[in-house]
């Protein structure tokens, strides 16, 4: 077996384990990344592109924010449309100034890859077997298989930055951990085509039809989204039936001005909120999806990884430019308080802009009644600055807490 040091090991070369990787080098902390897929795979990963101002200013910070800043589109605002009415949440108003910026997740990754390549930092691609080990001493490692050969990777610290499924997670031995987790009784279909955005600004719609959200990656290419049952196979919507169910579903300014073409990729994604607790364990740490998910309303996937990202690595900053290990004990305490936040901001606004009818589950109200509530909240929320604010300055994304 070859022996490999570093002073932290990541695992998982997706957006988190590389902007980490990033932020630690400009630090001047060794690094190692090793993932599971080949760097093509990663890329191929179809995911959400809206970025809030944290994780805008971390990207500047990591020095890779050239093409983001040339060509994302920054969005003062956000339209939620219900039945047809529209609401504007003027972000940059209510929040004093704080806006979100429309960048694909494929391509911050793939800015990230660049940058990383250039630096002359190892990547481990097609990395097979990987398992941390005594997590829990000072001394920890990871084992793995790469090329043909078996390799000891020791170092000081692990970032598991390797998704719900990988084995970061896992490694927290199951007494210690606990799982909260909310399955939803819909998914949403989507659909990527290169035709130009029906608005300039994202838009969720509510209607008697059930949910659909209109987002871009680009001023040429547009994703689409429409609430779907669980029971729904892609392969039962044709192009034409998806683009004549979002009309039906969005404003019709909105669908009016449509443009639609053949789809690039469709896909149907079940919804859950998730988070495990804690999320550190000795002197391996979970990054991102690894400790949650959230439903994808309200765009908080990604930015709560860049959060945890953020946190991470002002922890290991003061590991190692002021010797203060003992700081690394407020990592979970940390990011999972801006975790619930975030958890509890997505499951809010699946429950006001989706239709349940009688699948409530676990919310011990009827269907109706259940739909009254949202209803009540939605025109408060809505029709009110004060709760306009609410929205924005969540989805816009609340400050990062730096450690004690």
């Amino acid at each position: 077996m070859k022996t490999i040091k570093t002073q932290v090991a990541i695992i998982g070369a997706g957006p988190s384990g590389l902007l980490l990787g990033q932020l630690l080098h400009k630090q001047g902390i060794d690094n190692i990344i090793i993932e599971r897929v080949t760097g093509d795979y990663v890329l191929g990963r179809i995911r959400a592109g809206i970025l809030e101002q944290g994780f805008v200013d971390l990207v500047r910070e990591a020095g890779v924010a050239e093409r983001m800043d040339a060509e994302g589109h920054v969005h003062e605002g956000v339209v939620i449309s219900v039945n047809g009415q529209d609401h504007r949440i003027n972000l940059k108003e209510l929040t004093g100034g704080d806006v979100v910026v429309c960048y694909g997740q494929v391509e911050i990754t793939r800015d990230l890859m660049e940058a990383r390549a250039a630096a002359g930092l190892e990547t481990l691609y097609e990395a097979s077997e990987v398992q941390p080990h005594d997590v829990k001493s000072d001394s920890p490692y990871v084992t793995f298989s790469h090329a043909g050969e078996e390799f000891r990777l020791e170092c000081d610290y692990i970032a598991g930055c390797d998704g719900f499924h990988g084995v970061s997670r896992q490694t927290i031995p199951a007494e210690i951990r606990t799982e909260h987790e909310r399955v939803y009784p819909f998914g949403w279909l989507g659909l990527l085509a290169d035709t130009p955005p029906c608005h300039e600004e994202l838009i969720y719609a509510k209607s008697e039809r059930g949910f659909a959200l209109a987002s871009q990656r680009s001023a040429t290419r547009s994703r689409y989204y429409i609430q779907v049952p669980l029971t729904d196979k892609v392969e039962d919507w044709s192009d034409e039936a998806f683009w004549d169910e979002l009309k039906k579903r969005l404003p019709p300014e909105a669908a009016a001005n449509m443009v639609t073409g053949p789809s690039l990729e469709k896909s149907i994604a079940p919804l859950r909120s998730f988070v495990c607790e804690p999320m550190q364990y000795g002197n391996l740490f979970l990054v991102g999806d690894a400790a949650h998910i959230v439903p994808p309303t309200g765009a908080k996937g990604l930015n709560l990884a860049a959060s945890d990202v953020a946190t991470l690595y002002k922890i290991l900053t003061r590991v190692y430019k002021q010797g203060d290990k003992d700081c690394t004990s407020q990592y979970s305490e940390i990011a999972l308080r801006r975790v619930w936040h975030g958890e509890r901001f997505s499951w809010w606004m699946t429950n006001m802009l989706h239709n349940f009818g009688e699948e409530i589950g676990g919310n011990g109200l009827d269907g109706q009644t259940f739909t009254r509530f949202m209803e009540s909240e939605l025109d408060y929320f809505l029709n009110h600055e004060n709760g306009r604010r609410v929205i924005a300055e969540q989805y816009v994304g609340l400050p990062y807490e730096d450690p004690k």
